[in-house]
């Protein structure tokens, strides 16, 4: 029997979580990936707290923009808001998401804001 895409994604995602946590002077960057938006968090994996997020739905735009355009927008945001909270470094979680398009700008972006992962 194959697996459907939530299925396979799930699979990966709990393998990377079982080698990835967050603590407080380095939260894990979670990222989640819908149709439409994409949410970034920081989280302290020791508490269960989440530290920051942002998502595209933050965003005002007066232009049209693509979803790989948002995606760097939320990247940069996050990274602003680590800096502020005196986090540099962190741990990159892709979700079981392929390091591929929206997820890829959005790391990259977060790079370019000042983070390092």
């Amino acid at each position: 029997m194959s697996q459907s895409k939530f299925e396979r994604r799930n699979k990966i995602k709990l393998k990377i979580r079982g080698k990835i946590a967050g603590t407080s002077t380095e939260p894990r960057l979670s990222v989640f990936r819908s149709n439409s938006h994409i949410y970034a968090q920081l989280i302290n994996d020791d508490n269960g707290t989440t530290i920051a997020s942002y998502s595209s739905k933050n965003v005002t735009l007066t232009e049209k923009s693509t979803k790989t355009q948002l995606a760097e927008i939320v990247g940069k945001e996050i990274a602003k808001k680590a800096l502020d909270l005196n986090l540099e470094i962190v741990k990159f979680d892709r979700s079981g998401y392929l390091y591929h398009g929206r997820v890829k700008a959005l790391a990259d972006a977060a790079r370019t804001g000042g983070l390092k992962f």
